[in-house]
């Protein structure tokens, strides 16, 4: 998949829309994650996944072959600038929220796993031949997609 552009500013017109509506995306499930709300993410998980492979595909492009977008107006090719710097920054904090979302589901993970093991190895042997209980280790649990 690859945009459609007449020249070099429709390129860069339709790159810097692109760009936004992928930072507005991003946006807002950084939002959600921060807020502890992943659920909220998911509405917009398919568009967001097909707009970041065509910005991919289309930045790929242009690093290749620079003419693309060379002749642009220099004011549209200024705003296409500071549309990627906002996606930088967007892809930034989604990144933070991310790895915090994983510390906290890793812990979760963690705690409940050493709870069951605790669990399992809590009996006791009797009588003079008995023996005492061999730790059981920790097994692996899943969850469904709701958790």
């Amino acid at each position: 998949m690859a945009i459609a552009a007449t020249d070099a500013t429709d390129r860069v017109e339709q790159l810097t829309f692109l760009t936004e509506r992928l930072t507005e995306l991003i946006a807002l499930q950084a939002q959600a994650f921060e807020q502890r709300r992943p659920q909220d993410a998911t509405p917009h998980v398919e568009e967001t996944a097909r707009l970041a492979n065509l910005y991919r595909h289309e930045s790929t492009r242009i690093r290749a072959n620079t003419d693309l977008v060379a002749q642009a107006p220099l004011a549209l090719r200024a705003r296409l600038i500071r549309a990627t710097e906002a996606f930088d920054a967007v892809l930034a904090r989604q990144g933070r929220a991310l790895d915090a979302a994983r510390t906290v589901t890793e812990g979760l993970v963690r705690a409940v796993a050493d709870e069951v093991a605790s669990q399992r190895s809590s009996g006791a042997g009797y009588g003079p031949g008995a023996l005492a209980p061999t730790p059981v280790a920790a097994t692996s649990i899943t969850l469904n997609r709701r958790a």
